[in-house]
């Protein structure tokens, strides 16, 4: 019941219009002022249960309230900072960062943001490999967008209408799973996770390659396998696209 309170209390208000339009195609970054009160106002201080707090995350968590861990928020601030400056850095020399984002609240918020900023993007089952493995994860996106092209240039209409369609449904089936990072020739600069356990593979094969990792740390995770650890709720979606809100306009304003 307390955890349900932490994901209701963090702003049920303002999670009504999460779902209409593409938020970041009309966002005002003027409005985007890094402020405690706009933190809090978007819940993003609200942890989980004391009972499930990583230690590691001790330096983090202002105080205890009903069983629910609170976040310093100031702390929150200053890791946004620290993570923004290290973005802006890469924006400005022409680097690409990934957005990796798997958990269902996180899926469409995390799309859009890379879209947005246009960067790369894994929002479905990450696959294994993409990093360890690259050069056969490139040969298959490489596949993908070379077929994508005979698609469009009508090369496919050599075939019968089943093999046409076999290919179509082939090509549907790659596009969910790799379409985001179809066009990445090269391992990115940086990955920003927006959840830590979700996407503990991605962290992985990161750390494995060298890849720095800006990640979203709630109280339940350890942030000392993240290079740039923003402690933060990750569950609700109003905390969520606030701080992917934060790094769109680093990356913008970059």
């Amino acid at each position: 019941m307390q955890e349900n309170e932490k994901q209701a209390a963090a702003v049920v208000a303002t999670e009504k219009d999460v779902k209409n339009e593409n938020y970041f195609s009309n966002l005002d970054l003027s409005k985007i002022d890094g402020s405690l009160e706009e933190m809090m106002k978007n819940g993003v201080h609200f942890g989980h249960q004391k009972s499930r707090r990583n230690p590691k995350m001790d330096e983090y968590i202002f105080t205890v309230k009903k069983g629910i861990n609170i976040i310093d928020l100031e702390k929150t601030q200053e890791k946004v900072k620290e993570a923004l400056q290290f973005i802006q850095g890469l924006k400005k020399a022409g680097k690409n960062i990934l957005f990796v984002g798997t958990k269902i609240q996180a899926k469409d918020l995390v799309q859009e943001t890379a879209e947005a900023c246009g960067m790369p993007f894994v929002v479905e089952r990450w696959l294994g490999g993409t990093f360890t493995n690259f050069k056969v994860i490139r040969s298959r996106t490489r596949y993908l967008v070379d077929s994508q092209a005979m698609l469009e240039r009508g090369e496919f209409k050599k075939y019968t209408k089943f093999e046409q369609m076999k290919k179509i449904e082939e090509l549907e089936k790659m596009e969910k799973r790799m379409g985001g990072i179809k066009n990445m020739t090269e391992l990115p600069a940086a990955i920003f996770v927006t959840s830590v356990k979700e996407d503990a593979l991605a962290i992985a094969e990161a750390r494995k390659t060298g890849v720095p990792i800006i990640a979203i740390a709630d109280t339940n995770v350890d942030p000392s396998i993240i290079d740039y650890p923003i402690p933060a709720n990750d569950d609700a979606i109003s905390s969520l696209r606030l701080i992917l809100a934060y790094a769109y306009k680093g990356i913008m304003e970059a």
